[in-house]
C-alpha cells in the first residue's frame, strides 16, 4: 500500500474509532422508556410530570445554584395568545420542549430559541358539544413514550402524537361520551402502557376508574374501578366485592365517586402502580351512603399489579369521607431511614390536612401529622392507621365550619422532594370551608346529569379576600415537622421545582417567580412576569447550558373562589400568556402586561331587580355557572366577570348566548336545558350582585 493509502487507511482507523466512542452519543436521540425515566440521568432533559418515575421533581443539575442564582434572566419568551389557563408541566426531550395549553392545544418548541416546531390542536371544543358545560379548558402535561407525545383532552380522548412532526398516530375515546365525565390530569406511561383517570363527580353520577392503554397502538390493555358498582350486576374483581361490604344503601344510583383525576405514579422497584382515588359521589356521605361505612376505595392511595391491574394494596386517608378531601394529589418515591433501616417509601399530602409516609411495599403507615391547621380530625391512629374525627365535623346537625376546606391544605399542585436536603417543599393553604346541608332533602336527592349537585349547599356565596392564607413551606418527613416556611399571597399558589443548585423554585398567584434556598428558604432571586402563575417550572440542559422553562397562564379551579381569586386583578383576557425561558446568561426585559384591572360593574338605572327572580337565579347559578365564572359572579379570571358583560342586558342576547351557543368556539357551552325563564331568573341575579359594592 502506498504512503497515502496508509495514511487514508490510518485516518479511516481513527474516525471509526472516534464514532464507536463519541458518535453515537451525539447523534443518538434519547429513547424515552422504562430505563430512561427510572434512571436519575444527567439532568440534561425533563422527561416525564414528575421529571421521571420517583416525582420528585428534583435535578441534579447545579449551574444554576446559590452562588449564580441571582445571575439568572430571560432567554426567551414565547407569546400565547390563543390561551387562557396555563397549568402543565412541560416535557423537554433532546432540546425540545413539549407542552399542553389550553383545550389540549399540543405545541413543540426548540428549547433553545423558542422556535414552534409544530402544534397539534385536538378540537376538544367541538368534540365536547354539549358535554362543555361540565369543562375547563386546563389540562395538566403531556406525557412521552418511545418517540409519542400522548395527550388527554376534556373531552375524555387520549391521543398518541408522533414527537417530530405533531401527526396523530392513535386516538382513543377513554369514558362514556353520553356522561359528565372529563379530564384535566396529565398522562403517565410505564411498561409500553399509558394510563389516565378522570373527573366529573360534581356533575353526574360518577363511578370512578382508572385504564391503561398500549402506548403505541392506544388499545385498552385493563381497567381498575375504584368503587363498587350495583351489586346484582356482579362485580368486576375481588377487590369491588371486598370494597362493596363497605358501603350502604344503594350507592350505585349515586355514583359513588373516587375518580382518578391525578395523582398516579408507577413505581419500578415493586412493578406497581401507585393511584391517588378522589372524594364521593356526591360529597355527602348521608345521601351516597347513609349509615357511614369506610366506603372503599375513596380517598385512599391504591396499589395496583403494573401487568394486570389487579388489586394489590390499600390505604385509606379518610375512611367515610363526606368533605371532598380526595387524595388524587402527588405520590412521591424516596428512600427513607426509619429506625436506621432504610424504607422504600412514598410520601404523600391529600387535602386532608395531614402529610402521610408509608412503606410502599405494603402500604404499612409510618407516620401522619398535620402540615395545615385541621378540625376535622385531632390525629391519625399510628396502630390502627385511621383519624381519629372530632364530634360535630360531619355536619350532623346541618352546618359545620370545619378546617381545611375542598380546596385542600394541599391541592394538585406539586410539591418537589430534594434527596440532599432531605426536605419536601409544599405550597399549602390555610382555609375554612363551610359544610352546610340543613337546606337541602336528602332524601330526594337526584344525581345530576350535568350540573352541579354535591349534597351540600355549593357555590351559593362569595369567598372574602381574607377567607384564607397560603404558604410554602419546607417539611422533613422524617421527623415530621416544618423547617421552613415563607407566606405566600393568597391562595392558589402552583407546584414546586429543587435542584441539586441547592434551590426551590415556585412561581406564585401574584405573578412572581421566586427561587428560594432549599436548606434555609432565603429568598434568592425574583422576577415579576406580569400575570398569576398557575403552573411548575421545569429545568433542563441544552450544549451544557442550564435552562428553566416556565408557563404563565393564571387558571385553575382556584380561581373559582369570588373576591378570593378577583382580589389579584387577573381579569379575563386582559394580561398575556406566554412560555418564559431562563438561563445565567439571559438579558431579554420582561414583555410589557398590563397592570392588574378589576371588575366594573354595571347598574342600569331603568332595572328594577326582582327578589324572587334573584333567588332563582342564584340556585341557577350555583349548578351551571359559578366553576367558571366564580362565586357570586365575581370572577377569578377564568371567564368574564358578568356584573359588567352588558350581554345579560338583553333578553336577546342573552339567549343567543345561553341557549343557542353563540360564543361556544370561546369556550362558553350552551345550555339546551335551559329556557326563556332560566335567561330572565339569571339576569335578576346578576343584576342583584352588580349592586353589592365591590371589597
Amino acid at each position: 500500500i502506498s504512503g497515502d493509502g496508509v495514511m487514508i487507511f490510518f485516518r479511516l482507523c481513527v474516525f471509526s474509532l472516534m464514532w464507536a466512542f463519541f458518535g453515537q452519543s451525539l447523534c443518538a436521540a434519547t429513547v424515552v422508556n422504562d430505563e430512561s425515566l427510572t434512571a436519575e440521568g444527567d439532568g440534561s432533559n425533563w422527561l416525564g410530570f414528575g421529571r421521571n418515575y420517583s416525582e420528585q421533581r428534583y435535578s441534579p443539575l447545579d449551574q444554576i445554584n446559590t452562588k449564580t442564582v441571582s445571575d439568572l434572566g430571560i432567554e426567551w419568551v414565547m407569546e400565547l395568545p390563543k390561551d387562557k389557563s396555563l397549568l402543565a408541566t412541560p416535557l423537554v426531550v433532546d432540546g425540545v420542549i413539549y407542552f399542553t395549553a389550553s383545550y389540549s392545544v399540543t405545541r413543540a418548541v426548540e428549547a433553545k430559541t423558542g422556535k414552534l416546531l409544530w402544534e397539534f390542536d385536538p378540537e376538544s371544543i367541538k368534540n365536547a358539544g354539549d358535554r362543555l358545560v361540565n369543562m375547563w379548558d386546563q389540562n395538566k402535561g403531556p406525557a412521552f413514550w418511545n418517540g409519542k407525545v400522548i395527550i388527554s383532552t376534556i373531552d375524555g380522548r387520549l391521543i398518541g402524537l408522533d414527537a417530530k412532526t405533531g401527526e396523530k398516530i392513535w386516538e382513543k375515546m377513554t369514558i362514556d361520551p353520553r356522561k359528565a365525565y372529563y379530564i384535566t390530569g396529565a398522562p403517565k406511561v410505564f411498561k409500553g402502557k399509558v394510563i389516565i383517570g378522570n373527573g366529573g363527580t360534581e356533575h353526574t353520577a360518577a363511578r370512578g376508574y382508572v385504564t391503561a392503554y398500549n402506548a403505541d397502538t392506544g388499545e385498552q390493555e385493563w381497567r381498575f374501578w375504584v368503587v363498587p358498582g350495583n351489586p346484582a350486576d356482579g362485580f368486576e374483581s375481588d377487590a369491588m366485592e371486598m370494597a362493596a361490604k363497605t358501603w350502604n344503601g344503594e350507592w350505585w344510583k349515586y355514583g359513588g365517586g373516587g375518580n382518578t383525576w391525578h395523582g398516579i405514579t408507577y413505581d419500578p422497584e415493586f412493578d406497581q402502580l401507585l393511584i391517588g382515588t378522589g372524594n364521593g359521589s356526591p360529597w355527602n356521605q348521608k345521601v351516597r351512603s347513609p349509615g357511614g361505612g369506610d366506603n372503599l376505595f375513596l380517598c385512599s392511595i391504591v396499589a395496583l399489579d403494573a401487568d394486570t391491574g389487579d388489586y394489590k394494596w390499600h390505604y385509606q386517608t379518610v375512611p367515610g369521607e363526606t368533605w371532598d378531601y380526595n387524595s388524587n394529589m402527588d405520590i412521591v418515591l424516596a428512600d427513607l431511614k426509619y429506625g436506621g433501616q432504610e424504607i422504600k417509601a412514598l410520601m404523600h399530602a391529600p387535602k386532608n390536612g395531614f402529610f402521610y409516609v408509608l412503606n410502599r411495599e405494603n402500604g404499612e403507615l409510618l407516620s401522619a401529622e398535620k402540615i395545615a391547621k385541621t378540625t376535622w380530625a385531632s390525629h391519625i391512629d399510628l396502630k390502627t392507621g385511621r383519624p381519629v374525627e372530632i364530634p360535630g365535623a360531619r355536619y350532623e346537625d346541618g352546618e359545620q365550619v370545619v378546617w381545611p376546606s375542598p380546596f385542600g391544605a394541599h391541592s394538585w399542585h406539586a410539591m418537589s422532594y430534594n434527596p440532599d436536603t432531605g426536605l419536601v417543599y409544599i405550597p399549602t393553604i390555610e382555609m375554612a370551608g363551610t359544610f352546610r346541608d340543613s337546606g337541602i332533602n336528602l332524601k330526594a336527592f337526584k344525581s345530576p346529569k350535568s350540573h352541579v349537585e354535591v349534597g351540600v349547599e355549593f357555590g351559593m356565596e362569595d369567598t372574602p379576600e381574607d377567607w384564607g392564607t397560603a404558604k410554602l413551606q419546607a417539611w422533613d418527613p422524617i421527623k415530621q415537622e416544618r423547617v421552613w416556611e415563607h407566606k405566600l399571597p393568597a391562595s392558589w399558589n402552583p407546584g414546586t421545582m429543587t435542584s441539586k443548585g441547592n434551590l426551590v423554585f415556585e412561581g406564585r398567584a401574584d405573578g412572581r417567580f421566586v427561587a428560594y434556598h432549599a436548606e434555609t428558604g432565603e429568598p434568592l432571586w425574583s422576577i415579576e412576569l406580569g400575570l398569576g402563575i398557575s403552573a411548575p417550572p421545569v429545568t433542563y440542559s441544552v450544549d451544557g447550558k442550564q435552562y428553566i422553562s416556565l408557563l404563565v397562564g393564571w387558571g385553575g379551579a382556584g380561581t373559582i373562589a369570588g373576591s378570593h381569586a378577583a382580589q389579584h386583578g387577573w381579569k379575563y383576557k386582559v394580561h398575556p400568556r406566554r412560555l418564559y425561558t431562563f438561563s445565567l446568561d439571559g438579558n431579554i426585559p420582561v414583555p410589557y402586561s398590563p397592570p392588574p384591572a378589576f371588575a366594573v360593574p354595571l347598574d342600569p338605572p331603568d332595572f328594577e331587580v326582582d327578589e324572587a327572580l334573584a333567588t332563582q337565579g342564584l340556585k341557577i347559578y350555583s349548578q351551571s355557572c359559578f366553576l367558571c365564572h366564580g362565586g357570586s359572579a365575581v370572577s377569578g379570571g377564568m371567564a368574564p366577570d358578568l356584573r359588567e358583560s352588558a350581554i345579560p342586558l338583553s333578553a336577546t342576547a342573552f339567549s343567543e348566548v345561553l341557549i343557542k351557543g353563540a360564543l361556544v368556539e370561546n369556550g362558553m357551552p350552551r345550555f339546551k336545558d335551559f329556557n326563556s325563564e332560566h335567561v330572565v331568573a339569571l339576569t335578576h341575579y346578576i343584576r342583584k350582585l352588580s349592586l353589592i359594592p365591590i371589597s
